[in-house]
């Protein structure tokens, strides 16, 4: 892992980091790439509209699931893993419960894909059929954080989502390892045309070499 003191080059603005959902996991690549907070300034982005902040030139560098097919947009290696989880409200059926199956889940009301997020991206965080063939009822619109947390807390609906959320759901809402789908590969991804500054290719260089998904 880089020493902090020497990884980005004395005078250099902070990297303008892109996140959603746990800005836990972000921490972590900041660390493993020998940053501390003052290194990184963490920008949360609209999973409605992912790429508006690098298109817009607002971000130099954004964390993203699974791999991009976005000509505009360059990728690191992984950098690390995320787990996945079913979220429900406490009172579902399957909050209980230590682990799910993908094929349970079929059996309850999921979420579409929302807005300009990539549906070959949705199709791998909410698959739209299970390995044994049944349909994943893609039902309810994808909003905010907190109105997909009040939404599952009202209905029986569940989120196909990541394990990271635990840090950052409310009591009322459960995170439940889904036992059968394998951990998201996570990495940078950055505006292709747009030649990175040289502390922000040494943030990317480093987040790869310290990562933990090799």
């Amino acid at each position: 892992m880089s020493d902090p003191s020497t990884s980005s080059a004395p005078g250099a603005p902070p990297v303008r980091f892109g996140i959603h959902g746990s800005p836990h996991l972000a921490s972590a690549v900041v660390r493993a790439a020998g940053r501390d907070g003052s290194a990184v300034q963490m920008v949360g982005y609209d999973v409605e509209d992912p790429f508006r902040g690098l298109r817009a030139k607002e971000l130099d560098v954004m964390i993203v699931k699974y791999g991009l097919r976005e000509p505009d947009l360059a990728l690191s290696r992984p950098v690390a893993y995320d787990p996945r989880a079913a979220i429900v409200g406490a009172h579902h059926p399957l909050a209980t419960r230590a682990s799910v199956s993908v094929e349970e889940l079929a059996d309850y009301d999921a979420f579409r894909c929302p807005g300009a997020f990539p549906a070959y991206v949705w199709d791998e965080v909410v698959p739209p059929r299970t390995p044994a063939g049944r349909t994943i009822r893609r039902r309810y619109d994808m909003g905010t954080v907190q109105g997909l947390m009040e939404l599952l807390a009202g209905t029986d609906a569940v989120h196909i989502s990541f394990q990271s959320l635990d840090t950052i759901t409310p009591p009322h809402i459960k995170v439940v390892p889904i036992a059968d789908l394998s951990p998201a590969p996570v990495a940078l991804a950055w505006l292709r045309e747009l030649e990175p500054g040289a502390h922000v290719r040494q943030f990317i260089t480093d987040a790869e070499n310290g990562s933990t998904a090799r």
